[in-house]
């Protein structure tokens, strides 16, 4: 906490905070002394937040994007707002683009005097899919509805328990033959940690980030097939990297992306193509004072699980 303005007192509503970027949001904002108020459809998988806070400083409730009402119930005193509310499906207006303003509109009745939108590298009112443009709406939304809200664009984030590592990490780890969709295309890829310190500092100065849009991306632009090299090393794999030329991954895509758990749906696919890296026409994540840190930082160590032997490989070589 050394350096790190605190909430101390402070009651802080994060809408769609019971997934991955809540988790470890929750842990910043509960170590700078905010009260939390986790807001989702579903309470019950929320439940792993509250053991991170002291007896009363976290608190769960039921909400549904969709409907101003239940929005308007859960924002109700709150001091500070952070909406991280995302979907790939469904109706994407619904939940991230009128839904985004029904979220900021109920923030500005209730008296926050901050609201925070985690939207997402690639909003584009005239984007390909419908994500982009729903994305884009959401903020345009946003803004309308608070306008001093700040807006934070991040690129693909990573942690140790995240559904981007892990889903290469695994595949690596069952295959000899891997194909790779898109291989040239660039991310930035993001330390959720990182992200969680910048939106707990846009809601502490909110008078310097409000009614800005930052695009926040890590230190280095990495292409698909080298993320996926370094994984494999980093695992100690040996595997036939097989790169796929956009026609055949388009066709997979459109052929399987509909059912489900399948790996790569139309859209995704779309995205993945698109690339992921900060364009440099916003204010990076320095501006918010978070200086983001490099995925080589740790993935030996998150990959140790993927290697033939896992955590007992040394002893067994012992």
């Amino acid at each position: 906490m050394a350096g790190k303005a605190d909430l101390s007192g402070k009651l802080v509503t994060v809408l769609g905070g019971s997934g991955f970027v809540g988790r470890h949001l929750a842990q910043e904002l509960l170590a700078r002394g905010a009260r939390l108020r986790v807001a989702c459809r579903r309470t019950e998988v929320a439940g792993r937040i509250k053991p991170l806070g002291n007896l009363g400083q976290v608190q769960l409730a039921r909400c549904d994007m969709t409907d101003a009402e239940s929005i308007a119930r859960v924002v109700a005193g709150s001091d500070l707002v952070v909406n991280l509310v995302g979907a790939f499906s469904g109706d994407l207006d619904a939940v991230q683009g009128s839904g985004a303003g029904r979220a900021a509109a109920a923030a500005a009745a209730a008296g926050a005097s901050a609201f925070v939108h985690v939207s997402a590298i690639g909003a584009d009112a005239e984007g390909a899919t419908a994500y982009a443009r729903s994305k884009a709406a959401g903020e345009a939304a946003v803004l309308a509805a608070f306008p001093t809200a700040t807006v934070l664009r991040p690129s693909v984030l990573f942690g140790p328990d995240d559904h981007f590592l892990n889903l290469f990490g695994g595949l690596i780890a069952l295959f000899p033959v891997i194909p790779v969709f898109a291989p040239q295309a660039k991310f930035q890829p993001l330390f959720v940690d990182d992200l969680a310190e910048a939106i707990a500092n846009a809601l502490v100065d909110p008078a310097a980030h409000g009614g800005k849009t930052y695009e926040l991306g890590g230190p280095e632009q990495i292409s698909v097939l080298d993320l996926n090299q370094r994984i494999a090393a980093a695992a100690e794999r040996k595997v036939l990297l097989a790169e796929m030329p956009d026609g055949l991954s388009g066709l997979f895509a459109t052929m399987t992306g509909w059912l489900p758990g399948a790996p790569l749906s139309r859209q995704q696919w779309q995205l993945l193509r698109a690339g992921n890296v900060a364009s440099g026409q916003h204010p990076g994540i320095e501006a918010l004072g978070v200086r983001a840190r490099p995925l080589g930082l740790f993935l030996e160590r998150w990959m140790v699980r993927y290697r033939k032997h896992g955590r007992f490989e040394d002893r067994l070589a012992a």
